[in-house]
């Protein structure tokens, strides 16, 4: 339990703080969505760029089995090497945007 309560406090920071980097372009408000019953933790993206709708997942992360998966990782520096940084393991890690036969070639979880 321990570790999911720090897996649960990791993911949502690391939201939170790329969530306060403001967009360069557009009017582009960034919401956080954080679902801690179920583990589903999200930045959404809504706003205009000029005439052009902007509405969509930048970061999804959910907590399986124990294990975080990441399901969407729009950022640049990557979610999987935040919480490597923050000491998370890689067999903690499913780069649930892979398919199962890529990511049997990675060094993270498989599932």
């Amino acid at each position: 339990m321990e570790s999911l309560d720090r897996y649960r406090q990791l993911i949502e920071q690391f939201i939170t703080d790329r969530a306060r980097i403001p967009y360069s372009h557009g009017e582009i408000e960034q919401q956080t969505i954080f679902d801690r019953t179920r583990d589903h933790y999200l930045l959404m993206l809504v706003g205009r760029d000029g005439i052009r709708r902007v509405h969509g997942c930048l970061i999804h992360v959910d907590i399986i089995n124990g294990k975080i998966w990441i399901q969407r990782d729009g950022t640049e520096y990557g979610i999987a090497r935040e919480l490597l940084d923050a000491g998370v393991t890689k067999d903690q890690i499913v780069l649930g945007f892979r398919s199962p036969e890529v990511r049997r070639h990675t060094e993270f979880a498989v599932s």
